[in-house]
């Protein structure tokens, strides 16, 4: 219980004004009171919902769907002993924690069916987001996925890496730029837009202690600029989702309003009132959903979707990008380090990937980026599969995550035991078994690493940043 919440008396007079007829006041503050319910959502990059939902019963977790997420569900499980994210489940990529109205936006972009080629996530860590996109795009054409903040993005790679994701290319940039660098590009954009916070208050009780009404204004003179820019990247028939976790009107209608103002003959408000069961609780008279944490018992937040019905001027840059560092590999090599993969792994190389040399290092990128290659700078594109030395190549941990099934033959599986010491950093010996060369690693028929045979022992092939040290399942 947040009994003790910091709500200013400013903010809520702003959000009486604003608070929709058939709800209370009472009931705001009784809402922002109350924890949040944990959520989670099913990674189907990794497994079925299905499946999924049969391995939660086994373990005594009791789901719930959440109703605007085909794989988000409330959970009830004891974390007295191990966390959510230290459970085999999360390390393995099966799932990502998220909060369930953070699932919304995502949903409203695909909702109808739509398929793209090219997505992009324009403020995007920590990942939950990405990672959603990554999934309903099964992995295929680009997913271009930025993070202005440059500590942040290292946090997005490890959950691109850990959910199992290859069609990403990062970058690291401020958001203002898409429209100029890479006009009409995308089929469709995502702007989670840095906001002032004012939803997540239940999970954070000290979201509102510095809240003004001159930040919230400053704020959103940063998100006009930042949705003028996304609709300037998007191709026109494309679609784009604006949201926030933020309440207040200046920052979500007015922003998409001013959008309106600015390319009145191509905007077109897209009303997400059939979304789910119940969107009519939330929607506004522009067809955008306003969510009050007492609706639906979640975190306040702001989803529109838009329509680009024709082009508009974007702004002209001069670029210099410098030589770009990689070159793509020829066919015969490309066959060759396929043949390899197959051979030593049973690993194979998707259709829609090409590969990339830097130096020793091998890469796949997905060939829908290549368009953007000589526009923009990323900081990483598709996966690393291998370094080359003198007696061929050694396979690299996204290798396991992000290609490999658990079907292979040349695969491991360990004890519990013995993948708690993995995911510490730790070699393991799974005697009696002994081998030569790269092996894939799995506990059950999860994969979850690439480790090395030398003798009885398998040298550990874990990166850096997703190794663990405490509490483990």
């Amino acid at each position: 219980m947040h009994a003790n919440i910091t709500l200013p008396e400013p903010f809520l007079a702003t959000i009486e004004a604003i608070l929709p007829t058939h709800l209370t006041m009472s009931d705001f503050i009784a809402a922002c009171q109350r924890p949040l319910r944990k959520s989670i959502r099913v990674n189907t990059l990794k497994i079925s919902v299905d499946s999924f939902c049969q391995r939660a019963a086994e373990k005594g977790w009791v789901l719930s769907p959440v109703p605007w997420c085909n794989t988000g569900f409330w959970i009830e499980a004891d974390e007295s002993v191990v966390p959510l994210g230290n459970t085999a489940e999360h390390m393995a990529g099966l799932f990502y924690i998220q909060e369930a109205s953070s699932m919304m936006p995502v949903s409203a972009l695909f909702t109808g069916g739509e398929s793209f080629n090219s997505v992009l996530d324009m403020a995007a860590a920590p990942g939950s987001k990405t990672t959603q996109i990554a999934a309903c795009m099964e992995n295929k054409g680009v997913l271009v996925a930025n993070e202005f903040s440059a500590s942040r993005v290292k946090v997005l790679h490890a959950n691109i890496e850990r959910c199992g994701v290859r069609n990403s290319a990062l970058s690291n940039f401020d958001g203002r730029v898409f429209g100029g660098w890479l006009p009409e590009q995308f089929d469709a954009v995502l702007i989670d837009a840095p906001c002032s916070g004012e939803g997540t208050i239940r999970k954070d009780p000290d979201a509102m202690k510095n809240w003004s009404k001159e930040s919230v204004l400053s704020i959103a003179a940063t998100q006009k600029d930042l949705i003028e820019s996304a609709f300037q990247a998007l191709k026109p028939g494309g679609v784009m989702v604006y949201s926030t976790c933020t309440l207040s009107t200046e920052e979500n209608q007015q922003v998409c309003l001013h959008l309106k103002e600015k390319y009145p003959q191509s905007v077109e408000f897209v009303s997400l009132s059939s979304l789910f069961e119940d969107a009519k609780a939330a929607i506004t008279d522009e067809g955008f959903l306003h969510i009050f944490p007492q609706t639906y018992d979640c975190e306040g937040f702001f989803v529109a979707k838009i329509r680009k019905l024709s082009s508009v001027p974007h702004p002209e840059v001069k670029k210099r990008l410098g030589q770009f560092p990689f070159t793509k590999a020829n066919l015969k090599l490309a066959q060759e380090i396929a043949e390899q993969l197959m051979k030593t792994l049973e690993v194979g190389i998707p259709d829609d990937t090409s590969v990339w040399l830097r130096d020793n290092d091998v890469w796949l990128f997905p060939n829908a980026l290549e368009p953007m290659l000589g526009d923009f700078r990323f900081s990483r594109m598709g996966i690393k599969i291998a370094e080359t030395h003198k007696k061929g190549y050694r396979w690299q941990h996204q290798v396991a995550t992000s290609l490999a099934t658990g079907n292979e033959s040349n695969c491991v599986t360990l004890s519990i035991e013995e993948a708690r010491d993995w995911y510490m950093g730790r070699d393991v010996r799974p005697a009696p078994q002994t081998g030569t060369g790269g092996v894939l690693v799995k506990l059950g028929n999860d994969v979850i690493g690439l480790g090395k045979w030398v003798g009885n022992r398998i040298k550990n092939g874990l990166p850096r940043e997703l190794v663990k040290d405490k509490n483990l399942f």
